[in-house]
């Protein structure tokens, strides 16, 4: 059996304010191809497949054409998705009925039967091969939410209520296969030693023990499809356990690796191979600084010159980031004159102040620093320090993920 593993799509994201649709329809007929070339038996999507929980109407269509498009051109392929902690769960399986027709099987929360048992039967999926012979089952995990791990029956332990939902389901699947099936999972998960994104990946919760651990995925899993990290790797080297990152670099901070999706080959229950497909980068990002004004004025001279053949829509997307002695009213107008005729799209103006602003102990450069840059979470972290003068404790940060993920629960609804 062949399988493709991709997560984080991200359809609808915006960066800084610049819609990314053309980079996902370039990733998307990129994908296409790739299915036609290669005639995977299944296509594993793990999650954030939308950027917001109600995304744009354009990203919707990319998603339903592109089922569409890779069944008409691929009957026997089997797709299934699942959502991630920025899906809406009722969303994602609003049309599951419809694109079951398709072969595809969209997973947004899981479900509790009235004896309190975890309905496992809607999460495990069976994965057909070429021949049309059941070579293995999908355990399909999508985002687990607070208010769907918790309670009488789990607990009020989040963290231990998502243990025991991964723990029943994988159980439920060793019951089920036969012998020569091979058990694949695909979750939406933080693991513990995963490398983060800063700036694009929004945390699942707050605390120190935020992360899964990866013995939670037993030796019976034989390849395991995560979403959440943008950036491709294995979990603790193991060579099952992966996340195959996002498509195309969602922030500034991705731009320094190749995005990728991954090929994997079983034998059964044996993991053969995983072969990373590189994902060619429709439009570059392109980061200048921190340097002084007058240095980055003159980078910004070298930049190339619009081609009037070229597309507009293929021009890098450019962030500039100036070290200041004291303020420049007019830093944008200047920035903004020194690109006219550059073949670049300046999304991002970052100012970087020197000197401590006349605060102790702290390091000699305090950074300009803007809401986008900031999460929830550190928000609410800066306005209890300015409000009483300590840092915000443990149990405090967990209260308030507990609000924060309640108040993203009641968002998502439909």
């Amino acid at each position: 059996m062949r399988l493709f593993h991709t997560s984080d799509w991200h359809l609808g994201q915006n960066l800084h304010g610049q819609e990314r649709d053309f980079e996902h329809a370039c990733f998307l007929e990129w994908l296409l191809r790739q299915l036609a070339l290669h005639s995977p038996d299944v296509l594993l999507i793990a999650g954030d497949i939308f950027d917001t929980v109600n995304p744009p109407v354009k990203a919707q269509e990319r998603l339903y054409d592109f089922i569409v498009s890779a069944h008409e051109q691929q009957p026997g392929l089997t797709i299934v998705m699942i959502a991630g902690n920025h899906d809406s769960g009722s969303r994602i399986e609003l049309p599951a009925p419809l694109m079951r027709r398709l072969r595809t099987h969209a997973l947004g929360r899981v479900l509790w039967l009235d004896d309190g048992q975890l309905d496992s039967e809607r999460l495990l999926l069976p994965l057909p091969d070429a021949s049309g012979a059941i070579a293995g089952w999908c355990l399909a995990l999508p985002f687990l939410r607070p208010a769907e791990v918790t309670g009488p029956q789990l607990g009020d332990d989040y963290l231990k209520g998502i243990a025991q939902v991964h723990e029943w389901l994988i159980a439920a699947a060793n019951a089920k296969r036969q012998p020569g099936q091979a058990l694949v999972a695909v979750s939406h998960a933080h693991m513990a030693g995963g490398s983060v994104s800063e700036d694009s990946e929004r945390s699942l919760i707050i605390g120190n023990a935020e992360a899964l651990p990866a013995s939670l995925f037993g030796p019976s899993i034989s390849y395991v499809a995560l979403g959440h990290l943008h950036k491709p790797q294995k979990v603790n080297g193991e060579e099952r356990i992966r996340y195959s990152g996002s498509p195309i670099p969602l922030s500034f901070s991705e731009i320094g690796y190749q995005h990728q999706i991954l090929d994997i080959q079983l034998d059964g229950e044996t993991l053969v191979s995983v072969e990373p497909r590189l994902i060619p980068r429709a439009v570059n990002l392109q980061r200048l600084g921190p340097a002084p004004l007058a240095e980055i004025l003159l980078q910004l001279a070298e930049l190339p010159d619009i081609d009037l053949l070229a597309e507009e829509q293929r021009q890098p997307w450019l962030e500039v980031r100036v070290r200041l002695d004291e303020p420049q009213p007019d830093l944008r107008q200047q920035v903004e004159s020194a690109l006219q005729g550059k073949a670049v799209r300046l999304v991002r103006i970052a100012a970087e102040y020197a000197g401590n602003g006349g605060r102790e102990g702290e390091d000699s450069a305090a950074q300009l620093v803007e809401l986008d840059q900031l999460s929830p979470q550190d928000l609410f972290s800066r306005a209890w320090l300015d409000s009483y003068g300590s840092e915000v404790d443990e149990q405090t940060l967990k209260d308030f993920a507990q609000l924060l993920q309640e108040v993203q629960h009641e968002e998502e609804q439909p």
